[in-house]
């Protein structure tokens, strides 16, 4: 009779839910089944995997706890641990076990490297891998396959982009049998690491390839732009799918070679979403914006379902173009685009507002229900574009007193907003803030928006000394803003000064000599004006059409 009903209690233990938990631990208890190993370790198991740790704490003490002799039992509550939290508590647990003279095995180990990558505890995790060359259980594939995962993780959190793979690549060697997805998991670290020669020579050594296998190869070649290569392996490989020839577009759009992307976007036999976001994407990169919205039409009639970045990139095309008509149109088709992740709504605002429509804009931002920095950066600079700076400025104190944490970005664009409604000290206060809450000094960009603001105030000598006051060297930015001022006020000495600095910078933007001949023009100094043009054409430097870096 116990071992039918044993049977049906391990089956529903697999399917219930938290609030069926309790009657199965009465039947468990009534029916005495509490005592049987198995039902014990499956019940506890099940308790963990709610999102708390609370009832299984509980299951734990009434089975007696510290006391348990069971190594299973301990185990599950160190996993839970680690899935739930809080994570220190499954070292306490395993600090727990060894001072008990219980022997932790190949079960335990993962889940406490689990518990100390959740805590960023990169020191811990390294003595455990002390103690697990000692005790013999590196050969185990899961613990092997955990300490792998662990110096990934570790390098990742770190930010170690130009950091060393070895701790992880030794744990890669160590274990025996290795699955295909280990290897991938590999080759994608070195790629993502820019190592795509350890990263080929794991390739050409793996025994068997799947098409993730080929698939990463393919794509470390295209992050370092190496695409006759990538060409190569995409002819070599025995099998392609469509995220191979996704990949490939992806590697052409590094480079930027538009014309060979779409040719192998029509020659592929099978497109998804993503194939057509990655063609637009590449269209709205090389600012091609019509091209992009010619293939979301298209994408449409061939009955393709756009999905969020589908629009994100069609918006962004019509925001581009200034093309309000289309811009609605593909607002129509949205439906309930406050389901969508939080950029659908962020570029839909900032498509109306590129298109004049600042208060339908406004509209649509207070809409958006989890707005992000991003959402509130943009819709800070279009207010200030369209001339209203305090508004700006307000929303800018509503996003901090939201608790949101604000970055470089931000106070550029609060910074735009003062430069654009002629709010010095609002401004000064803001730039002085900067170190403050960024716990850096403020950037070049920031600089280049203050003297800005400045220099639109007649305020120019004040300008002077802040960029003399910089640390680093000024840009060509930040002299072309000062230079901006000097024009304003007629000061031609100042503004020869400041073309010996852009030129000492080997910078080849043409704006400040032709700024600096426009300020001799306007005075009546024909000859010197004559003379900056040459001494622009001295130094090789030509003229952009429709190119200025000034802030507008």
């Amino acid at each position: 009779m116990h071992n039918g009903l044993e049977r049906k209690i391990l089956f529903y233990l697999q399917k219930c839910l938290y609030n069926q938990l309790k009657q199965i631990h009465a039947v468990i208890i009534t029916a005495s089944l509490d005592r049987t190993p198995l039902v014990r370790l499956k019940f506890l198991r099940r308790g963990t995997e709610f999102g708390g740790m609370g009832y299984a704490e509980l299951v734990f003490n009434q089975m007696g706890g510290f006391s348990n002799p069971e190594i299973a039992i301990w185990n599950a509550m160190i996993r839970g641990y680690a899935y739930n939290g809080p994570y220190v508590n499954a070292l306490k647990l395993f600090g727990e076990m060894t001072v008990r003279g219980l022997e932790p095995n190949n079960f335990t180990y993962p889940y406490v490297l689990s518990a100390c990558c959740s805590m960023d505890l990169y020191d811990v995790g390294q003595q455990l891998h002390s103690r697990v060359i000692k005790s013999g259980f590196l050969v185990a594939f899961s613990v092997g396959t955990a300490f792998f995962e662990f110096y990934v993780r570790n390098l990742e959190a770190r930010m170690k982009k130009n950091g060393s793979l070895k701790e992880a690549s030794m744990m890669f060697d160590e274990i025996g049998e290795k699955t295909i997805e280990l290897w991938n998991k590999m080759i994608g670290n070195y790629s993502r690491f820019g190592d795509v020669t350890n990263a080929r020579q794991l390739f050409d050594e793996m025994p068997n390839k799947d098409a993730v296998t080929w698939n990463t190869m393919i794509s470390a070649y295209s992050k370092v732009c190496d695409i006759a290569t990538a060409e190569d392996l995409f002819r070599l490989m025995p099998e392609k799918n469509v995220v191979t020839y996704t990949t490939l577009l992806g590697c052409y759009a590094n480079v930027g070679n538009v014309e060979t992307a779409r040719a192998l976007f029509e020659q592929m036999p099978v497109k998804n979403v993503v194939s057509w976001n990655c063609m637009m994407s590449i269209y709205n990169n090389k600012g091609y914006h019509q091209q992009t919205l010619d293939l979301f039409s298209r994408m449409l009639f061939e009955g393709v379902k756009p999905d969020s970045y589908s629009f994100v990139a069609v918006l962004s095309a019509c925001s581009n173009l200034n093309n309000l008509e289309s811009g609605r149109w593909v607002h129509s088709l949205l439906g309930n685009w406050h389901k969508m992740v939080v950029i659908v709504g962020t570029t839909l605002s900032e498509m109306y507002a590129n298109c004049g429509e600042i208060d339908q804009a406004f509209t649509l931002f207070i809409k958006i229900g989890q707005k992000d920095v991003f959402s509130y950066n943009v819709m800070i600079k279009s207010l200030a574009i369209h001339g209203r700076a305090e508004d700006a400025i307000k929303l800018f104190h509503s996003m901090r007193s939201r608790g949101l944490k604000l970055n470089e970005h931000t106070f550029s664009s609060a910074l735009f907003a003062c430069s654009h409604g002629g709010l010095v000290e609002k401004g000064q206060e803001i730039f002085k803030d900067i170190e403050k809450t960024l716990n850096f000094a403020p950037k070049a960009e920031h600089y280049c928006l203050m003297v800005d603001l400045l220099c639109r105030n007649d305020r120019t000598h004040e300008a002077k000394s802040l960029v003399k006051a910089m640390d680093t060297e000024p840009d060509i930015a930040i002299w072309g803003a000062l230079l901006q001022g000097c024009h304003g006020r007629g000061d031609v000495k100042s503004a020869e000064s400041i073309i010996n600095k852009a030129i000492e910078l080997q910078s080849d933007e043409s704006g400040v000599h032709v700024l600096l001949a426009n300020i001799h023009a306007s005075m009546g100094q024909w000859s010197d004006a004559c003379r900056a043009r040459k001494q622009m054409e001295d130094h090789g430097i030509v003229k952009k059409r429709g190119r200025s870096y000034f802030v507008s």
